[in-house]
């Protein structure tokens, strides 16, 4: 049997009509008809005819059809049951409303990569017949094989796929003989994970752990939305865990997200071995097939525990008890590109949805998460002190002016890290810029290579010999000499390749990895360097952003900040919270184990305000004295805000195209609006792109919101004439 509905227009039935949505730059959706008695329901897929061609729609809910307008028929039903229950559907037009995205885009983009096309989830099965069930009584079946094929058909009391009945030959007899008919199915929920679930005992939970616990069980069910402050080595993932235990063993489900790929690995391994499950993982680098399966078994409600990066946000729950952000300062939670969402705030309102709590952990909370704490709107846990017992890092500035640097380390660094090294420790040096050097000079005339497409020099991959451009990807040679002048050529600053080689020759012996996107880039090589930092084997570790994404490292004494200037001067008014959350994060690395650890950060400016807050009171100190210079300067989050770009091959198109929105703006909301600029970009020309932007902020949310929907409706297509391009983004958190 077909369970395929194909359109038969002969159908004496009344057709439905239906709104579907493509992936597109359309706002709305599309009405169509359907012709049989038994249409689709919202959340499955449909083939429609589209312009001259054919499309895959999803259904999103029955529509009316207005007065005599003609309308085109559904050509075929893809799925026998909806893709996306009414729940997610909701929360994806909230959140293409919220973001003011096409909600075809959004739709298309919650499913997974494999389902975006016609591929069918049914496949080819077989069902027992009255006669197989009694020919299987009486031992009528004879053969070894054609006995346990029609055992599983049995067994299975329904349909069976094919793939698990044995040869061919063996299938067609069970049907020949009666025992057996053909038919489709909807394919297992079936997923896999590489790891094995174990039985690990469950640590005994520190006082704060406990009442953290505690806090948000006695809290009963329901939404409540709670901020876990805790400081790096606090035990925030054993609140985790002892709360996903109870959630499990009621039958609930619980979606935990996390803001980086690379974090995934060593949370399923320890959430299997603990909980005795094997969770289901949601992430980019997963095939599509591998991705496709975890995302059925959680829709399904076959997984318990889900495990993803930001775009699991949106997967179907099927029997929902608990969500977990973890990092939930974390700027990789936002989406920078085409649909630009938030996943903390988007399950955040899922929560409040689905009526189940959520907890959002961090050692270094954003202002907007902590504002909301002290506001009373999230319930505030703190963990204070590091589960081990070990003490916190001492935090240390170094002077660098006036000093004779090699390499970029300073002698008291230089010294430190030799102290450690013999000591038995190991070394992490955080310098947040990949590559050799950011730049190539010419002594001699000033020349500084750089990208032809970009207002950004190019940075020197010394390893690869080749210049090449962090921002839109273009790469050349190194040119053997200065091309305007013929002079030598000499590097300009420090990257973390040319760190790890001046580590190397310093310190031979001690065994050195190097954690960035460049050297991690192969399969299996960021597990591989983990490893070897976890048996000791590299005594150095040198990296960017990524040695503060919650790893732990026990056996790291010393934590080195080679540059700390590069994020204190910062031209985002968000700098110093960044700042604030890196230094800690990355100081949180050192003396996690029995050993005391050690911070030093090499500066500049040893008495700016945000570094001699830090250095002398708590975070949440810090963020509160930023909290109110925002206020004062009337930005996020004390403003609700928004910001329009655009980019074209000419500056003038992208800056009149805003500069025409800005006095539309003005004019027509006056002071409830602040409209600011256009400006250029940070980054003012990209990729051959001239990129401008307009900052908008309001006091009340509804109002921005106006204002962008005005602005969707006077200019309506993300392209326009001109190869000019432009996009909102909701709460930014990125200017450049």
């Amino acid at each position: 049997m077909d369970h395929h509905h194909t359109a038969n227009p002969s159908h004496a039935a009344t057709p439905t009509c239906w709104t579907v949505v493509v992936p597109g730059p359309f706002f709305g959706g599309f009405t169509y008809h359907f012709d049989l008695d038994a249409g689709p329901a919202p959340g499955v897929r449909v083939r429609v005819p589209f312009g001259q061609s054919e499309r895959v729609a999803v259904v999103i809910e029955p529509a009316s059809a207005e007065g005599e307008q003609e309308t085109r028929p559904i050509l075929e039903v893809l799925d026998e049951a909806p893709l996306l229950d009414d729940r997610t559907l909701a929360c994806l037009r909230w959140a293409a409303a919220y973001y003011h995205h096409p909600l075809g885009e959004v739709v298309f983009a919650a499913l997974p990569k494999a389902l975006r096309g016609e591929r069918r989830l049914e496949v080819e099965a077989l069902v027992s017949t009255p006669a197989g069930r009694a020919a299987l009584e009486v031992g009528e079946a004879k053969g070894e094989r054609q006995r346990e094929a029609l055992s599983r058909l049995v067994a299975s009391a329904g349909p069976a796929p094919v793939a698990k009945l044995g040869p061919a030959a063996v299938r067609r007899r069970l049907v020949e003989k009666g025992w057996a008919e053909p038919t489709r199915m909807t394919a297992p929920a079936e997923w896999s994970v590489p790891v094995e679930p174990g039985s690990e005992a469950a640590p005994a939970l520190n006082a704060e752990q406990q009442g953290a616990v505690d806090a948000i069980v006695s809290a009963g069910e329901g939404f409540r939305a709670w901020l876990l402050h805790g400081v790096t080595g606090s035990g925030k993932t054993e609140v985790y865990l002892a709360l996903i235990e109870r959630e499990l063993a009621a039958g609930r489900q619980v979606l935990v997200v996390v803001p980086e790929i690379s974090l995934t690995p060593q949370l399923i391994d320890r959430f299997a071995r603990r909980l005795s499950v094997r969770p289901a993982v949601l992430h980019s680098g997963l095939a599509d097939g591998e991705r496709l399966a975890a995302w059925r078994a959680v829709a399904a409600g076959t997984a318990g525990l889900v495990i993803g990066t930001r775009s699991a946000a949106f997967v179907p729950l099927a029997r929902p008890g608990l969500i977990v952000v973890d990092e939930e300062h974390d700027a990789a939670l936002k989406q920078q590109e085409g649909f630009l969402y938030h996943a903390r705030d988007v399950l955040v309102w899922r929560a409040r949805q689905l009526a189940i709590p959520i907890l959002l952990g961090s050692a270094t909370p954003s202002l907007e998460s902590l504002r909301h704490a002290w506001d009373g709107r999230y319930g505030h846990l703190r963990l204070t002190e590091r589960a081990s017992g070990a003490t916190m890092p001492a935090i240390h500035c170094l002077d660098v002016r006036g000093q004779t640097m090699v390499a970029g380390l300073s002698p008291a660094l230089l010294r430190a890290i030799e102290r450690h090294l013999l000591a038995g420790g190991q070394v992490m040096l955080y310098l947040n810029r990949r590559g050799y050097a950011p730049s190539l000079v010419c002594h001699a005339c000033g020349f500084v290579a750089g990208c032809p497409h970009c207002d950004a020099f190019l940075t020197w991959h010394r390893q690869i010999g080749r210049l090449r451009c962090h921002h839109c990807g273009f790469e050349q040679g190194v040119p053997a000499d200065c091309p305007s002048c013929q002079a030598p050529l000499s590097v300009r600053g420090m990257g973390t390749e040319q760190l790890e080689d001046v580590l190397a020759a310093r310190f031979p012996g001690f065994g050195i990895v190097r954690l960035d996107r460049d050297a991690t880039a192969g399969k299996g090589v960021m597990a591989d360097s983990l490893a070897r930092i976890a048996r000791g084997e590299a005594r150095l570790v040198v990296g960017t952003q990524m040695l503060v994404k919650g790893h732990d490292f026990p056996g790291v004494t010393l934590v080195g900040v080679v540059n700390a200037d590069q994020a204190l001067f910062a031209s985002d008014f968000r700098g110093p919270e960044r700042f604030a959350q890196s230094l800690l994060q990355v100081a949180g690395r050192a003396g996690r184990a029995e050993r005391p650890g050690e911070v030093l950060v090499q500066t500049h400016d040893p008495e700016h305000p945000v570094l001699r807050r830090l250095l002398s009171e708590d975070y949440e100190a810090v963020m509160a004295a930023q909290l109110v210079e925002r206020e004062q300067a009337e930005l996020p989050p004390t403003r609700f805000a928004g910001l329009i770009r655009a980019d074209a091959p000419q500056a003038d198109a992208a800056r009149g195209f805003l500069a025409g929105i800005a006095d539309q703006l003005r004019e027509r909301f006056g002071d409830e609006l602040a409209v600011w600029g256009p400006v250029p970009a940070p980054l003012a020309r990209r990729a051959g792109r001239y990129r401008f932007q307009l900052l908008l902020l309001a006091q009340v949310r509804s109002t921005l919101h106006r204002a962008l929907w005005a602005v969707d409706d006077s200019v309506g297509s993300r392209r326009l004439g001109g190869r000019l391009r432009w996009s909102i983004d909701v709460d930014p958190i990125d200017l450049a």
